[in-house]
């Protein structure tokens, strides 16, 4: 391939992620950004190593390939190497007979599929084409971002464990009784300023001040592990356990009966966690009742203080074959002593749903905030959720 100017290569770059973008494919700023880090390293010299550039940078599903290549012909004819791989013959057209550049045919499925493409010849070779290795380096993120969790398998939502390392699960700050020192506090140390004075012969010429220490408060997480809500509670487990910021969370489940995980959770890998978790629960993937299960939290651990000042996260449907009246009361005495709930129901991410079932209905006017938590992209909402100050009142979405 005739190497082009140095100066060139943005305005190609440029001009290849906008037709990539034309064409369909999901080609953002940042896989633009890869694709050019990429040449700047690879420096290719030929089409076929320009290619394969670009096929790991830019397409993250193997049926993206067989358009990527149109319009890599579209986007580099004229800059195909005479006697590169990608044109058999040295006097062949570039492009292929018609002018359009073959497609890539799939070979095999996965991040490290094989693709037969014209790419694939051998330097000066006119024989057929053949498999090259071109590692597809998707994210998992990429991949299952938008899926709902109860479409991904166990290992699909292992493989989502590195995204959620990513992810930072904050809750608003408290003051404590705890000081520590601050130029402008409200408080005066006296000892700090009495041995600050021995400096100045005894004069206490400046004043030490302290100032109350924040820190994040409590999260509590009660997780519905009811049929229907089995893979979103998996999947918080693992967001729990993954993300930062999470580790001192209380977290318990719930269907029939209540049981608290936190210690189970606690220095193990994600598939352990969730092992441990089902084997701990005996009630997991049973029937729901959401109001027994709030009675029993508030009577065994709200009451002595885990919930007082906390964020509580409630991951159910709704769905509760239980007394309505009991969980609204339940839901009032823990809004009484909770800084903040938000209430994570998958059943949300429709445009027309409405509280109307009982459990939903009754537990909406103590909601601060209800999210769907559906997918991964859908945990922004829920991070930010957890984050925002107390507002009272009915449920935002």
């Amino acid at each position: 391939m005739a190497e082009p100017a140095r100066t060139d290569l943005p305005a190609l770059v440029a001009r290849f992620a906008a037709a990539c973008r034309e064409a369909g494919l999901p080609v953002g700023p940042d896989r633009a950004a890869r694709f050019a880090r990429a040449v700047v390293e690879v420096t290719p010299s030929t089409t076929t190593r320009l290619h394969h550039c670009a096929v790991t940078t830019l397409v993250s599903d193997p049926d993206q390939v067989a358009v990527l290549d149109a319009v890599f012909a579209a986007v580099f004819e004229g800059l195909v190497d005479p006697a590169g791989p990608r044109g058999g013959d040295p006097a062949a057209d570039p492009a292929g007979p018609g002018g359009a550049q073959a497609p890539a045919t799939r070979g095999s499925t996965g991040t490290g599929s094989r693709l037969t493409t014209s790419a694939g010849r051998a330097e000066g070779s006119t024989g057929p084409p053949r498999e090259v290795a071109a590692p597809l380096l998707a994210s998992a993120r990429e991949r299952f971002g938008g899926r709902d969790f109860a479409e991904l398998t166990s290992r699909e939502l292992a493989m989502l464990a590195d995204a959620m390392r990513a992810l930072r699960v904050v809750t608003p700050l408290r003051r404590t009784r705890r000081t520590r020192p601050s130029a402008h506090g409200g408080r005066v140390d006296l000892r700090a300023t009495l041995r600050t004075a021995l400096r100045t012969a005894g004069e206490p010429v400046r004043l030490a001040r302290r100032t109350r220490r924040p820190r994040h408060r409590r999260l509590v997480a009660l997780c519905d592990i009811s049929a229907s809500m089995d893979p979103y509670a998996r999947a918080l487990i693992q967001l729990l356990y993954c993300a930062a910021g999470a580790q001192g969370t209380e977290v318990f489940v719930f269907a029939t009966e209540l049981t608290r995980l936190t210690r189970a959770l606690a220095r193990t890998s994600p598939a352990v966690a969730i092992d441990r978790a089902t084997a701990l629960a005996p009630d997991w993937s049973g029937g729901t009742r959401i109001g027994e299960s709030l009675r029993r939290f508030n009577d065994l651990h709200g009451r002595r203080g885990m919930a007082r000042g906390a964020v509580v996260l409630i991951l159910s449907d709704g769905w509760d074959t239980g007394d309505s009246v009991l969980l609204g009361r339940e839901m009032a005495r823990l809004s009484r002593v909770a800084h903040r709930i938000v209430w994570a129901n998958p059943r949300t991410r429709h445009p027309d749903f409405a509280p109307l079932v009982g459990g939903m209905a009754a537990a909406w006017p103590y909601c601060d905030a209800v999210v769907s938590a559906h997918s991964l992209d859908a945990l922004d909402e829920l991070l930010g959720a957890l984050a925002a100050p107390a507002a009272g009142g009915a449920a935002s979405r």
